[in-house]
């Protein structure tokens, strides 16, 4: 599995345990009175206390990725050299992996663009649930999920877009 492929399945996977882990938070706080429809305080609490803590998880999850990914690739190049492979070799193989040529950048934007439209919808949802009448409590969350969503479809649209090329 190529560089770029492993690192979107961590990304996607890591947004959709914080999610997950969001959801079920919203959900427990609300059926224990401290979320409630008209009191949207404590919601913007929670969802300003989840954005910390996915840049926190993020940043911590890409810097053990990149040290896993290193090691494996350490190990699959000392393996085939039999035992026999120095620093600089290997450090010249983990930059090769890591590289982002034309094409990568290409499905870069794509992806993105994706993502984008996803967010979009999201939003353009939110507004037609506010004015529906639906509570805020509701619209808010409608914006925030949709944000998530729009990152994890971005992931599977990168993998596609790596797996079948441009």
């Amino acid at each position: 599995m190529t560089y770029q492929i492993s690192r979107t399945i961590t990304r996607i996977l890591t947004g959709a345990v914080l999610l997950t882990v969001y959801l079920f938070q919203v959900y427990n706080r609300y059926q224990a009175g401290i979320l409630s429809m008209d009191k949207i305080q404590s919601l913007a609490q929670l969802m300003l206390l989840f954005l910390g803590i996915g840049i926190v998880v993020t940043i911590a999850v890409e810097i053990v990725f990149h040290i896993l990914f290193s090691i494996g690739v350490a190990m699959k190049e000392t393996i085939k050299k039999e035992g026999d492979c120095d620093d600089k070799e290997i450090g010249r193989t983990i930059k090769q992996e890591m590289v982002e040529d034309e094409m990568a950048k290409l499905i870069d934007l794509k992806s993105l663009k994706i993502g984008y439209a996803i967010s979009s919808i999201g939003f353009v949802s939110s507004l037609i649930s506010l004015a529906l009448g639906h509570p805020v409590f509701i619209t808010v969350n409608i914006l925030f999920v949709s944000l998530f969503i729009a990152g994890i479809l971005e992931g599977f649209a990168r993998i596609y877009y790596y797996k079948r090329g441009i």
